[in-house]
């Protein structure tokens, strides 16, 4: 069966001197400011499109991961995964440019050099890279502890 998510925005006014919420269906999250300064600029304290990709992405990174890892038999004992997402200018308009996966892993018998394989297949892997797939470049960094 799918799993549906739902998630809503309100915006007022023009983009430069408006602002927004955000709220999530599951009430997980409090009801989120968003503006266009705290978008391009300093986030003073509010979050952005791009935060919330980058929080979905290495939610679902490290998932992906630690599945693939037991899977091959070496569970990891903790997945340390930042996600950096890059919203920059192109032209005349603004475009997620990039997203940076770091991870740093202790992972009992494993090797680095295993690690690393088994960081870019969930790199590749993972549900949220398929979503950002041949749109966004995706780079996964590993460091085994």
């Amino acid at each position: 069966m799918a799993a549906i998510r739902t998630a809503e925005a309100v915006w007022e006014h023009d983009l430069l001197h408006g602002s927004g919420r955000f709220k999530v269906g599951s009430g997980a999250l409090p009801e989120s400011p968003i503006s266009w300064a705290a978008r391009t600029e300093s986030s003073g304290g509010k979050t952005s499109p791009e935060e919330l990709l980058a929080a979905a992405h290495a939610s679902c990174f490290s998932m992906a991961f630690a599945a693939g890892l037991g899977r091959a038999g070496k569970p990891p004992e903790r997945l340390q995964v930042t996600a950096t997402c890059t919203f920059d200018k192109e032209g005349d308009g603004w475009k997620v440019a990039n997203m940076l996966l770091e991870v740093r892993g202790k992972v009992p018998g494993m090797d680095a050099a295993a690690f690393e394989e088994a960081a870019q297949k969930a790199g590749a892997g993972c549900p949220i890279s398929g979503a950002l797939k041949n749109n966004v470049p995706i780079q996964v960094k590993a460091l085994l502890e």
